[in-house]
């Protein structure tokens, strides 16, 4: 469901995003632009996470890393 709203825009910007499309598919590009940029935060948001969880088993998962090795008779 669209809901109409009034949002305060640059004129840089506005000029920017004529350039891009027409008058009628204005809405539509704000709102794919807006959309791309709330994923593109959830994956780093996301990916931070991952980072983190995988930072906190960091001593575990190189001491099993070394041990393969050893196993391995790599060195």
């Amino acid at each position: 469901m669209k809901v109409k709203t009034s949002v305060t825009l640059s004129e840089e910007l506005l000029a920017a995003i004529a350039q891009e499309t027409d008058t009628k598919n204005r809405s539509v590009l704000i709102e794919e632009a807006a959309w791309h940029y709330l994923r593109s935060r959830r994956r780093a948001e996301r990916q931070k996470r991952e980072v983190e969880r995988i930072n906190g088993h960091v001593d575990a998962l190189n001491e099993e890393a070394l041990d393969v090795i050893d196993f391995q008779d790599i060195k």
